[in-house]
């Protein structure tokens, strides 16, 4: 038992280097990284660490909703009478997203303009044969035999 205890002695001092090789690395790691030892921290460009990384999306990304055609997507749920309307959308693969109003839905840089029984209006921007964007709105409805909205 003790002989080990000697050989892992043996071994961490070896690694830890003495006298002025140890007061000499914390100056080199710093050369390494390109900064002074009484440089100040910079942490522009940098994520913050103590933020999940969903919360910092750049606005030039898309949600998954953005990715689909509204055709594409299924009105399941419907939760309307509340101050803050919800209501869910399923995918082909049958993920629910969870929208309310103003949430962007669709590939035509859509978004959900009104939540009411059963049904779901989305605004979206379709450009036309002239290549002219023109407003339009798409009703999206829960199917008759799935009723599954409430109050």
């Amino acid at each position: 038992m003790r002989t080990g205890m000697v050989v892992a002695g043996l071994a961490l001092a070896a690694l830890v280097p003495a006298g002025p090789a140890r007061a000499q690395q914390p100056a080199r790691v710093a050369a390494l990284a390109g900064v002074g030892a009484d440089a100040p921290y910079d942490a522009t460009g940098r994520r913050d660490p103590f933020r999940p990384p969903r919360a910092q999306q750049d606005a030039g990304q898309i949600t998954p909703l953005q990715r689909f055609d509204l055709g594409q997507l299924k009105l399941v749920a419907v939760i309307y009478d509340t101050q803050t309307p919800r209501a869910v959308v399923e995918d082909e693969a049958g993920l629910g997203y969870i929208v309310k109003v103003g949430t962007p839905i669709g590939a035509n840089n859509g978004a959900v303009r009104a939540i009411e029984k059963g049904r779901v209006v989305v605004r979206e921007r379709a450009e036309d044969m002239y290549g002219e964007s023109q407003p339009s709105e798409v009703v999206m409805e829960i199917a008759a035999g799935d009723e599954r909205g409430s109050k």
